[in-house]
């Protein structure tokens, strides 16, 4: 399989490029050549499979001539090791709950999936590969986690101060070993931006080995397609047109989920939902696309004001608006808007969402109010409410259980190292703290 740059689709590469480089050099995004559709069978026999079985199919069917099979087996086994429960909260209303891995957010399958392909693709070559990766929240603990301790690789998190959950800050500052926390005095485009820049950096790409983690990567991507398969085969009743909603940011996990229905995964209608952060249900609704800077909400990992992973939505549509408008709606909500959700879900079914997973509730149940005929309709859950315990506490009034998992984070210090958001502050980091390859 190659990969093409969104920027010049004559600009190719193999996988194993794609993936170390991260971002292509006329910084553009990295795209399959090719889509290939799964065959009938596979939809046929969905419900029997298990969720391993599922992913390791998709896989092998979109990058399995780049990747040993025995070797594939053994990232997705890695990658698969916790459910993504589908959780009936109304007459056809799903949550599909992708917070049951290590720390308890969607972005554990991508960083695990990605931690073995790279450090399969490491073992191969003499040099030690530096993960750049700027989170708003969860991806950075997702990574850091997913990464600590894999030979040959060492990862730097660049996280904007003030912005994340004193949770999210916990299991991104307290892993040490090969993970290093930078605490940026800005915001998330600020942090994202000096990832960038660095790539584009040729002084720093000849002395290091410099790739990203962030789903600007296409081994954070193709893993976000495997839970739409595995949500889609837990509906009891197929009968209906299926809704994904989709709580969006940066647009990897939506851009994931179009990938699935390239794949052939009957997916009638994405939603994106988005915070005050609208950037894109502004361009579906104008065709207008004005990025700006991001605005902090309390559903922080997605306040993003220039979405990256846009680049790809528009490509996969190959730049026609009224294609993608059709296979996407998109809805913005506020804080109170989100806030409420929150309460009548929890009054009505003991159900506690997150702030994310309240904003993907709500862009679900708008589209549907504009449906002539019935569907089945589903919202991912993206991040466990502990980890936002502050916002959940002061909106439902009920104190929200803090997990194993979140409570062996909070018993160590916070280790990190503030930083401006001036990129010569960072180039100046960076190759005071690496040895050049």
């Amino acid at each position: 399989m190659k990969f093409y740059s969104t920027n010049n689709p004559d600009l190719k590469v193999d996988l194993k490029q794609a993936v170390t480089q991260g971002l292509a050099p006329d910084n553009g995004l990295y795209m399959p050549e090719k889509i290939p559709a799964l065959p009938k069978a596979f939809f046929d026999t969905i419900a029997k499979k298990s969720f391993q079985e599922i992913a390791f199919e998709v896989a092998d069917n979109l990058i399995g001539e780049d990747v040993p099979k025995g070797e594939l087996q053994r990232i997705v086994e890695h990658t698969i090791q916790f459910d993504a429960p589908l959780v009936e909260l109304g007459e056809n209303i799903y949550a599909l709950e992708l917070f049951h891995g290590p720390t308890l957010a969607f972005k554990d399958f991508g960083a695990r999936f990605m931690s073995q392909l790279l450090g399969y693709f490491a073992k191969q070559q003499q040099k030690e590969i530096i993960i750049l990766v700027a989170t708003s929240g969860d991806t950075g603990s997702a990574v850091a986690n997913g990464f600590l301790g894999v030979a040959g690789t060492k990862v730097v998190v660049l996280y904007p101060s003030g912005k994340v959950s004193e949770i999210q800050e916990k299991q991104l500052t307290t892993l040490g070993k090969n993970v290093t926390a930078l605490e940026v005095d800005g915001t998330f485009d600020d942090c994202q931006n000096l990832v960038k820049q660095a790539f584009l950096d040729r002084d720093l790409k000849q002395k290091y080995f410099l790739t990203s983690a962030n789903s600007i990567n296409i081994a954070r991507l193709i893993p976000q397609s495997f839970y739409y398969f595995y949500g889609y085969s837990r509906i009891p009743d197929k009968k209906n047109p299926v809704i994904f909603s989709v709580p969006s940011g940066n647009f990897g996990n939506l851009t994931g989920g179009l990938l699935a229905k390239r794949m052939g995964l009957p997916i009638d209608k994405f939603v994106a939902s988005t915070n005050i952060n609208d950037v894109v249900p502004r361009y579906l609704a104008s065709k207008s696309f004005n990025p700006g800077p991001s605005k902090q909400t309390i559903s922080n990992a997605m306040d993003v004001g220039n979405p990256s992973n846009f680049v790809r939505l528009l490509d996969l549509f190959q730049g026609d608006f009224e294609s993608l408008s059709r296979e996407i709606a998109g809805y913005a909500f506020t804080d109170l808007e989100t806030e409420t959700a929150m309460q009548e879900v929890f009054s009505r079914n003991k159900y506690i969402m997150d702030p994310h997973g309240a904003i993907a509730y709500l862009g679900l149940k708008e589209f549907l109010k504009s449906r002539k005929t019935p569907a089945t309709g589903i919202f991912l859950e993206t991040a466990h409410p502990a980890k936002f315990k502050e916002v959940v506490d002061k909106t439902l009034q009920v104190p929200v259980p803090i997990p194993t998992e979140l409570q062996k984070f909070l018993q160590h210090p916070k280790k990190s190292i503030s930083l401006s958001s001036e990129y010569q502050v960072f180039k100046d980091f960076l190759n005071a703290t690496f040895i050049e390859n």
